[in-house]
């Protein structure tokens, strides 16, 4: 079943998730790893939706920082499926920002492109939709 459509998009966040001090690097921003990590579980939210299984990272494609995030920011993250292969499946991730003393605004803070492979209880392999 390669190169199976998948399901539309959500139009709700795979995840909302407000930055907290200890999330911060020296300069007072949030660590970019917190937001890949972010990123890694709203692409895991997506591939769940798209088909109920174990998932694996494979690889983060095309990561992109636009802003920088701060404490008190409500990160809005929204993920689509690109792509369904055998085993794999494709994720498209945007991160946007409210920003605390704006809570109107909308800002694309990150965007990245994330890679999963479906796996079995001994991590073999799977298809994604079978």
């Amino acid at each position: 079943m390669a190169g199976k459509t998948p399901k539309p998009p959500s139009t709700c966040p795979a995840i909302r998730v407000v930055m907290m001090p200890r999330d911060t690097n020296a300069d007072g921003t949030i660590f970019g790893g917190v937001l890949l990590s972010l990123i890694d579980q709203a692409a895991f939210v997506e591939a769940r939706r798209q088909a109920h299984h174990r998932y694996v990272t494979v690889c983060f494609r095309e990561v992109e920082f636009h802003e920088a995030v701060y404490v008190g920011d409500v990160l809005s993250l929204y993920a689509h499926t690109e792509s369904i292969g055998c085993t794999s499946i494709t994720i498209n991730v945007r991160v946007r920002a409210s920003r605390r003393d704006d809570p109107d605004s909308d800002i694309p803070v990150t965007q990245a492109q994330v890679v999963f492979v479906a796996v079995d209880d001994q991590g073999k392999p799977v298809e994604v939709l079978s």
